[in-house]
């Protein structure tokens, strides 16, 4: 078995594990600190918004000799506006200026023709309306809307409203600092970006599941024991999926790492950096908040429950109790009816090695030795 597989094995027993949720203010912070600057990157700098939302004209150049950085400064001392250029295989020219109408364009294709010195019946010059892209901007929030909506119904129904406020708050997280990545990387934004940024949500909602799944699994009937509180369930269901979550991200990150750094850098591929990028920091940022936002969201919002108050003052008490006997403190008494189990997995979530150790030479499944229990 491999080292992370083993790693995976020993998370998933309780064996080891981080302690996520007593750490949450920590990644609080630091993800309101991240968010803080992807909103005062939109804010200051805006987003770089394509050819299709803003309006203006494709001009397609066959093969010349010019470079591209020649043709940059030629299409914008012509038309006045900036200008975006591509390389294409063929060795001609694609080249976006925003923002003309049909006589500006009409003029800066002569102006290309004779400075680029090709024949102006060759090029080709396509004009795109501001008007379609205000509806698909229109059609993007309408369809962000619905599936929000869509997401919290279903969320609130498979599992509780609280993991779906969590896992709402994650998706806003993630769309924020995205869009917070564009403003400031300075990107262009096309409906390629749309599309990416749709998709990392489903992405991020899948990894958000996975754990709630593990969490509702864990946390079920928890009332009816006094070993484990509600966030030490939760820290476990969050350790006994993180090499999942983990190998998952990875896997997906290599092709989309592979169009934005290959595709888009080093071959050139600029067209392919508008969904590339979108796509690379959303699966990112969807990992990371399903692990470190959305299940401590959870599990303070469960906190505040009256009954899991209780149980939490329940467990501490008798872990009080027990250490004042100078017992294990984390195994239950003799009568307790705790949730039972099999295998290792009674060792307290996010329990480092050298207690579980400890606990196995009391007597192993975290009992005190000598409990008098049989099986």
């Amino acid at each position: 078995m491999s080292r992370l597989g083993a790693l995976g094995a020993r998370l998933y027993r309780g064996e080891v594990g981080y302690d996520f949720i007593g750490k949450r203010k920590f990644w609080y912070a630091l993800s309101i600190l991240i968010t803080i600057t992807a909103i005062a990157g939109v804010v200051v700098r805006g987003l770089n918004m394509g050819i299709e939302f803003k309006g203006g004209a494709v001009f397609t150049i066959p093969s010349t000799s010019v470079s591209v950085t020649q043709a940059r400064t030629i299409t914008e001392e012509a038309s006045g506006h900036d200008a975006i250029v591509q390389q294409l295989g063929n060795g001609g020219m694609r080249i976006q200026v925003t923002e003309l109408d049909t006589k500006q364009a009409d003029g800066v294709r002569t102006e290309l023709a004779k400075d680029l010195k090709v024949d102006e019946a060759k090029i080709n010059a396509e004009l795109v309306g501001p008007s379609w892209g205000a509806t698909i901007a229109n059609k993007a929030w309408m369809g962000l809307g619905i599936f929000m909506v869509l997401v919290v119904i279903y969320l609130a129904i498979a599992f509780e409203w609280r993991m779906a406020v969590a896992a709402l708050i994650a998706l806003i997280h993630d769309l924020t600092i995205t869009v917070g990545v564009y403003a400031l990387v300075g990107f262009e934004v096309t409906p390629g970006t749309v599309i990416g940024l749709l998709t990392i949500l489903g992405y991020s909602l899948y990894d958000t599941v996975v754990v709630f799944d593990s969490l509702k699994e864990g946390s079920k009937d928890i009332t009816k024991q006094t070993r484990w509180t509600y966030s030490e369930v939760a820290n476990r269901s969050i350790n006994s999926t993180l090499v999942r979550s983990i190998n998952t991200t990875v896997v997906a990150l290599l092709p989309v790492a592979g169009l934005l750094f290959i595709g888009g850098g080093f071959l050139g591929a600029g067209m392919l950096n508008d969904i590339s990028l979108s796509l690379f920091v959303g699966l990112a940022a969807g990992a990371y908040s399903s692990i470190f936002i959305a299940t401590p969201l959870v599990a303070d919002l469960k906190e505040r429950d009256p009954r899991i108050k209780a149980l939490k003052k329940r467990v501490l008490a008798k872990r009080a109790a027990a250490a004042a006997k100078g017992e294990q403190p984390d195994g239950p008494s003799d009568g307790d009816d705790a949730i039972e189990d099999d295998g290792p997995e009674d060792i307290v979530p996010g329990a480092p090695a050298a207690a579980v150790a400890g606990q196995r030479a009391r007597g192993g499944r975290g009992r005190p030795s000598g409990s008098g229990r049989r099986r």
